[in-house]
């Protein structure tokens, strides 16, 4: 097998006993880096370090990523005003906590034959959210219900 040192430094091809009382001279310990090669290739280390490093690197890329969730307002094609205002107000909340939001109209009866209507109220809460949100995606219907999405604005930092 082909052996490296911990250094990266290539200390040829060893029998497999050779190359473990090499790694227990050095006090470290011998990891099959490729074991299917046509001469496999080892690596004399601390696997115990390299595993605390791996670990540490997920740690700070997990911190790194930016979690959304999505939440769920919604809303009648025949919506008053102060309805309309007070779920603008808890979607305005929830953008500026940083999430995502889905603002949708259920179509109940005859009500469905009105789409204008419903296209209307979710356009003017698109309006109302614009300085803190933008359009992810625009209303349209599914099944019974229409959608739209809101996502945050980016920071322009």
């Amino acid at each position: 097998m082909r052996v490296i040192a911990e250094d990266g430094e290539q200390l040829g091809i060893l029998s497999r006993n050779e190359a473990l009382q090499k790694a227990e001279e050095l006090n470290q310990d011998l990891v099959l880096i490729s074991p299917k090669a046509k001469t496999p290739v080892a690596k004399i280390m601390d696997y115990g370090k390299y595993r605390f490093q791996q670990q540490k690197k997920e740690k700070e890329n997990k911190k790194k990523q930016k979690v959304f969730s999505l939440k769920e307002i919604r809303l009648s094609p025949t919506i008053e005003t102060n309805d309309f205002n007070t779920k603008l107000k808890k979607i305005q909340k929830f953008i500026s906590k940083g999430d995502k939001v889905r603002v949708s109209i259920r179509f109940k009866g005859r009500a469905i034959t009105h789409k204008d209507i419903g296209r209307k109220v979710l356009e003017q809460m698109a309006e109302a959210t614009s300085d803190v949100a933008n359009i992810e995606a625009r209303p349209k219907m599914d099944g019974r219900s229409m959608f739209l999405m809101l996502a945050p604005k980016a920071d322009k930092d």
